[in-house]
């Protein structure tokens, strides 16, 4: 579903994600590791385009997305739940999700069924500011937000960043039978283990900028990908 092909990516004159080539199949879930500044971040923006890539291609279900800005992405099949979640908190949850629907959309939108299914807390929360939501119901408005989109690829940063252990552990299930009904693909930055072996198909770590190792489920040694987590 993703392939991406060397990509480099930086900040001015600072290189920060070198020539890095991943890919995510179709329906597949994979969990990108990684410390804080080792790249994750600037890699998943550099995929979805809210930062131009110096070198390499991106490429979405086979069509080369290179050079496109993330609106045209998105439109593509692919959505994104940034890190810090960045939910519009002067919205209600419902206009928070109606303002991620397609502009080309009939007037009379509606939020799909699927969604408020998922996530009952917000069907029952529609009218409240999602600024006075809690941060585990601002993540969950974060990724309904994503999935009114009806993605091929669905790509979160740091979803469990400031979240309780117990809203995670929801989240992993929400998100597990979401890909079960839906068959979109997963592509998660993380650094909490437990929370990516909930999740993923597959883990790749990522250190200074480079893909350093990877790992099928199937093979995992926990413990070898606990060591790049570790400063």
């Amino acid at each position: 579903m993703l392939e991406v092909k060397q990509l480099q990516v930086g900040y001015g004159a600072s290189e920060v994600v070198h020539r890095v080539s991943l890919q995510v199949g179709a329906g597949e879930a994979v969990a990108l590791m990684g410390r804080n500044g080792m790249g994750k971040t600037t890699l998943l923006k550099a995929i979805v385009g809210m930062l131009p890539a110096k070198h390499g291609e991106v490429l979405l279900a086979g069509r080369s997305l290179t050079g496109l800005p993330s609106h045209q992405r998105v439109r593509s099949g692919m959505a994104f739940v940034p890190q810090g979640r960045m939910i519009f908190p002067q919205l209600t949850v419902e206009e928070n999700l109606l303002v991620a629907m397609d502009r080309n959309a009939p007037r009379t939108r509606l939020v799909p069924d699927y969604v408020h299914a998922a996530f009952p807390v917000l069907a029952e929360m529609r009218h409240r500011k999602g600024g006075n939501l809690s941060g585990g119901q601002q993540q969950m408005l974060a990724i309904a937000r994503a999935l009114v989109t009806n993605p091929r690829l669905l790509i979160l940063d740091e979803p469990t960043e400031g979240i309780q252990p117990s809203i995670i552990k929801d989240m992993a299930r929400i998100l597990n039978a979401l890909r079960r009904e839906r068959g979109f693909a997963l592509l998660v930055s993380e650094q909490v283990l437990s929370f990516a072996l909930d999740l993923a198909d597959r883990f790749v770590v990522i250190d200074r900028g480079r893909l350093v190792h990877e790992e099928s489920r199937a093979t995992l040694d926990p413990a070898k990908v606990s060591a790049f987590l570790t400063v």
